[in-house]
């Protein structure tokens, strides 16, 4: 057997033993140890980590890189980054978030990334963010694969024509519907907004990925909407809760319930735990909420919980570099993981598990015939991963060697 690159004992995740991995036409032709294979090129792996590419299932590619801009979130706060943003993309432009968005998602490939979902705000009449976006997505088609999730940042009904363009978008092209229930001016405009949602997901064949209950309030409950229009649609898995923040403020009573109907829904969740620790809880004196929702919980229940950044340097989060390893690590700390199989567990919510919340499973994963995209690491396992952020020293995207990282290098002069 001939292939174009050969990876020589690769440690996989599930840690059974040294394999090689031959990858042909774009495509991985074999994994067994000590393959009889000739390559054009071949990387001497020596045991180190080698995983299927990070997912960052959460993040706001229009926003990103524009922190400053026009002013600092001094409160720093969720509602007064909206504020700066509904400022700041005033002056939006296409070619601005195209700049930005290829800059930003560069950064992320190089440390792995290669399967992006992306919020696009489509409550501007010009749909800058989304056309933008748009055109980003096709840009970079050949090295990472983004998902654009049509976003109402200002509600679906906080004014007279957002849902005029929520539709505009889906018609050109945008993946997934969003959502923001919370934000909208009334409870029963967050419910209609929810049952909204679901119709046009249906309507157009669309994913659903909703910013739902982003905030310390306990009496903010439409995840439970959510999940009754996923149960009665049949949607489930292709529908996503994003944040779920307040879900931690829920008294025990109605989490116990609540997640009795969640198991039934069987929704992806999607927490943000960098920007959740620092945006919520921002009213709390002592003792001060983690503003995080119940990940460990959900896991515990079954239920497929990723990660994201969902913020690189923008109005609500001035910090960032799109490193999901550093998203992981927070997320033991934060959600209290600290046992084997729950570090474990953090590894996969930014691997496996944002594959299932984008619905790219069947082009996702190291086995013979998926598509060619992998990543090595500076470590030995997942845990070893986390506890180092390890350095990502090569990716490999369809096939190709798309980024080279030598790991620092220390030198002792004691």
């Amino acid at each position: 057997m001939d292939a174009t690159l050969l990876l020589r004992r690769c440690q996989l995740v599930n840690g059974e033993g040294l394999v090689d991995i031959a990858i042909a036409d774009h495509r991985i032709v074999a994994i067994a140890p000590n393959l009889p294979v000739t390559a054009t090129t071949e990387l001497a792996i020596d045991g180190r980590l080698v995983s299927a590419p990070f997912v960052e299932s959460h993040i706001h590619l229009d926003s990103a890189l524009t922190a400053g801009e026009p002013r600092w979130n001094q409160s720093g706060t969720l509602f007064e980054g909206i504020e700066i943003w509904r400022d700041r993309k005033a002056s939006l432009t296409v070619e601005d978030v195209k700049q930005r968005a290829i800059q930003a998602l560069k950064q992320q490939a190089s440390q792995g990334v290669l399967f992006v979902r992306s919020h696009a705000d489509v409550s501007e009449a010009k749909l800058s963010a989304l056309k933008g976006l748009l055109e980003v997505r096709e840009a970079v088609k050949d090295w990472l694969t983004l998902q654009v999730v049509a976003f109402p940042q200002d509600g679906l009904y906080g004014r007279k024509n957002n849902e005029a363009l929520m539709e505009e978008a889906l018609k050109l092209g945008a993946d997934v519907v969003g959502g923001i229930p919370h934000y909208e001016m009334t409870r029963e405009d967050g419910v209609r907004s929810v049952h909204r949602i679901f119709e046009l997901a249906q309507q157009y064949d669309r994913l659903i990925d909703v910013h739902c209950d982003e905030i310390d309030d306990p009496q903010s409950r439409f995840l439970e909407v959510m999940a009754a229009c996923a149960i009665r649609s049949g949607m489930k898995r292709r529908v996503t809760a994003s944040h779920t923040t307040a879900f931690a403020s829920y008294d025990n009573a109605y989490a116990l319930k609540l997640m009795g109907l969640l198991r039934r829904s069987r929704l992806n969740f999607i927490a943000n735990p960098l920007i959740n620790i620092t945006l919520q809880g921002r009213t709390d004196t002592y003792p001060k909420r983690r503003g995080v929702t119940r990940v460990k919980e959900l896991w515990q229940n079954g239920l497929n919980v990723s990660l994201g950044n969902d913020c690189i340097q923008d109005p609500w989060y001035s910090l960032g570099t799109g490193n999901l390893l550093a998203v992981a690590d927070m997320a033991v700390h934060v959600c209290q993981m600290t046992g084997t199989a729950e570090i474990d567990a953090c590894f996969e919510m930014v691997t496996q598990g944002g594959a299932r919340t984008l619905n790219v499973e069947s082009d996702y994963g190291i086995e013979v015939g998926k598509p060619a995209n992998l990543i090595v690491l500076a470590a030995h396992n997942p845990y070893e991963a986390i506890l180092q952020r390890a350095t990502v020293t090569t990716v490999i995207s369809q096939g190709r060697i798309l980024v080279e990282t030598t790991p620092p290098q220390i030198t002792w002069h004691g």
